[in-house]
């Protein structure tokens, strides 16, 4: 066994939603949600939003503004260009989450005039992702447990957004267009 050589720069969780009306259709959902327990800008949460809930403008609520403008200029902004854009207001809010991932898993969020809900359901096996620095051209490597979810929804003030996750694989495996990625960090060069 040997240490990883590349700097962590964030250890936490990115489940993460895309809907669609059909598998190859326009995403007409799609979420980030973080957990974080390290980054250099502290710990905390945040979601990257842009649904027809929120007229298909991108949303971002988070309870650590420096982390949330930290991850879009570093590993948020390299996943989704779209959220790399730090004008973007971010909403304070209050986050809190239950279930079993073995069953349904919610992340929860509260700011002053709205409540969303994230919710996966119907599990796949989890898969092992690891990936270093500079592959595929991206400046960070991964190394994750995504568990494939064959169901979500997600809702804001109790209105549920359309679309549906769709199957697809990953690396010849099945896989989802919505995941829980836990025991997420990431790494750049030194």
């Amino acid at each position: 066994m040997s240490a990883d050589l590349h700097r962590v720069v964030l250890t936490g969780e990115n489940p993460f939603i895309r809907l669609s009306a059909s598998p190859d259709g326009d995403v007409t959902t799609n979420a980030s949600f973080w957990r974080i327990i390290f980054s250099p800008a502290g710990p905390g949460h945040v979601l990257y939003m842009k649904s027809e809930l929120t007229e298909n403008k991108m949303r971002i609520y988070s309870d650590n503004i420096a982390m949330a403008r930290w991850l879009q200029e570093t590993v948020q902004g390299m996943l989704n260009a779209e959220t790399a854009d730090t004008s973007i207001p971010v909403t304070d809010a209050e986050f809190s989450k239950y279930g079993d991932f073995r069953d349904s898993w919610t992340e929860r969020l509260e700011s002053y005039d709205e409540e969303i809900e994230l919710t996966w359901y119907n599990p796949g096996d989890p898969l092992l992702i690891h990936t270093e620095p500079g592959a595929d051209g991206r400046a960070y490597g991964v190394c994750t447990v995504l568990v494939p979810m064959a169901g979500a929804r997600l809702t804001r003030n109790g209105v549920e957004a359309s679309g549906s996750p769709w199957p697809n694989e990953r690396d010849g495996r099945p896989f989802s267009t919505c995941a829980l990625a836990f025991s997420e960090s990431w790494t750049e060069k030194r």
